[in-house]
């Protein structure tokens, strides 16, 4: 008799522009139904979002792999395998990290693609464009103004909840990620820091869509998940119409996390043996 049981912990694995301060509500609700919740903070991402504003140097040269170690080591320390939840670059990581044999299951919410995923929507390059402009951007943090805020994150909500939002939580983002993701993953020769192999095992995967995400748009997700098809573990994708990328926060995320939530609790499993480092 299997001694599996449903996974209690969570980790909530936040995105580029952003610290872990931007899971504070699904934290929150996440832990008044029990569970035990963590929200690892990239290496140098783990100060106030106020003191990475004034500097954004210490975050700058910071990698993918160097990230993905990091949030591994922090799940492998575990006491069971979680329920890993990732938000935009976070589902990269999600997947990154589930491609391992980490998690029990996974969601990618208006998850960036991992290499391979081609689809580039006119919506997605104009959101992209501030750190795509100059090639300097590579080696340097990178952040959005106000209004680019509010066209890439936030083009559902009233330019005022936008800016509110924009003050608590915007910080910038090493420009390295961005051309990885946005340019080079898919242009330059062999294999690079979001390739995965979409033919592996692995704990199942859900991919929430916001129907209105500018930045990571629903055709995004939609060839990232069929790209998983490869794969003989479990993959769904489920769109909320009418949600922009910051669906995690904006009204009415609580059916979001809850979808999530009960999505991950009804398929997690344990590790496949077949999955790789």
């Amino acid at each position: 008799m299997s001694s599996f049981k449903t996974p209690n912990t969570i980790v909530l694995v936040h995105g580029l522009w952003v610290t872990p301060r931007s899971w504070e509500d699904w934290k929150a609700r996440f832990e008044a139904k029990g569970f035990t919740v963590h929200t690892p903070a990239y290496p140098g991402f783990d100060i106030e979002v106020e003191a990475l504003r004034e500097n954004p140097d210490v975050i700058a040269k910071l990698t993918v792999p160097e990230t993905v170690e990091h949030l591994a080591g922090v799940i492998e320390a575990l006491p069971e395998p979680p329920i890993i939840m990732g938000h935009s670059f976070g589902g990269a990581l999600t997947q990154l990290l589930l491609a391992r044999g980490l998690g029990a299951a996974g969601a990618a919410i208006n998850s960036a693609p991992t290499e391979g995923v081609r689809v580039t929507p006119l919506s997605q390059a104009r959101s992209l464009f501030p750190a795509l402009k100059n090639p300097a951007n590579y080696r340097k943090a990178v952040g959005f103004t106000a209004d680019e805020w509010h066209y890439a994150f936030a083009n559902t909500i009233s330019r005022e909840e936008s800016d509110a939002a924009y003050e608590r939580y915007a910080i910038a983002a090493p420009g390295n990620w961005v051309w990885a993701y946005g340019l080079l993953a898919n242009f330059k020769p062999g294999h690079q820091e979001t390739w995965v192999d979409y033919s592996i095992d692995r704990a199942p995967l859900l991919f929430i869509g916001g129907g209105d995400d500018h930045i990571m748009p629903p055709s995004v997700n939609k060839s990232n998940a069929k790209h998983w098809g490869k794969s003989p573990a479990l993959t769904e994708y489920h769109e909320f119409p009418g949600r922009s990328h910051w669906t995690c926060a904006e009204p009415g995320w609580e059916a979001v996390a809850d979808y999530a939530l009960d999505w991950t609790l009804a398929h997690a499993q344990e590790m496949p043996s077949s999955a790789t480092a």
